[in-house]
């Protein structure tokens, strides 16, 4: 449970502000609000099982060493706090294909959020968190939370339109990550 709800809010920060929103956003112009949904929920269960097979691999693998996990997967919350300042944005490109996308709807938003996370902040985080904590928990728990930002960022943009407090967002999703990643760096340090 205790993985479940700590990869629901870290992937849920992680995913303010990110680029992904503003693809779900421009999705449902074009889609039902449903088949956006959909379509970010499988992508996402599909690369964040992929993600925590890989951190419960390193995880298992460095069992002996789990303080040095746990530094890494701090200095790991440090980058991705910075990751977070310096910002993403949708690019006139993405944002032209996602609106002339053509095909099924779930289909064409679940190929786009596939590719646009990998290597993505939120996978990334996904593969951290997973080296420390049990991967059905986290594998659920990073999903939900990505699917949550998306949906709010939706929900959101139907009703503010471009009035999103995007630095205020911003700055939070990079204090919390720094807090995350100094926590564990301490834990870390206290284990060795």
């Amino acid at each position: 449970m205790y993985a479940f709800l700590l990869s629901t809010a870290v992937i849920f920060v992680a995913e303010l502000g990110d680029k992904s929103q503003l693809m779900a956003m421009t999705f449902a112009t074009r889609y039902t609000v449903r088949q956006v949904l959909i379509g970010i929920t499988i992508a996402t269960a599909i690369v964040h099982l992929f993600s925590v097979a890989i951190g419960a691999w390193v995880g298992n693998s460095f069992a002996q060493s789990q303080w040095i996990i746990s530094i890494a997967a701090g200095v790991a919350f440090l980058i991705f706090a910075a990751w977070t300042l310096r910002g993403d944005e949708l690019t006139e490109e993405e944002a032209d294909k996602a609106r002339r996308s053509t095909g099924k709807a779930i289909v064409a938003v679940g190929v786009a959020f596939f590719l646009a996370e990998l290597g993505d902040k939120t996978m990334l985080a996904t593969i951290t968190l997973a080296t420390q904590e049990g991967w059905f928990g986290t594998w659920v728990g990073s999903t939900l939370g990505m699917v949550l930002a998306d949906a709010l960022a939706i929900g959101v943009g139907a009703l503010l339109g471009k009035k999103l407090p995007e630095k205020v967002i911003k700055y939070g999703a990079a204090v919390a990550f720094l807090v995350f990643g100094v926590i564990l760096i301490v834990q870390g340090i206290a284990a060795r």
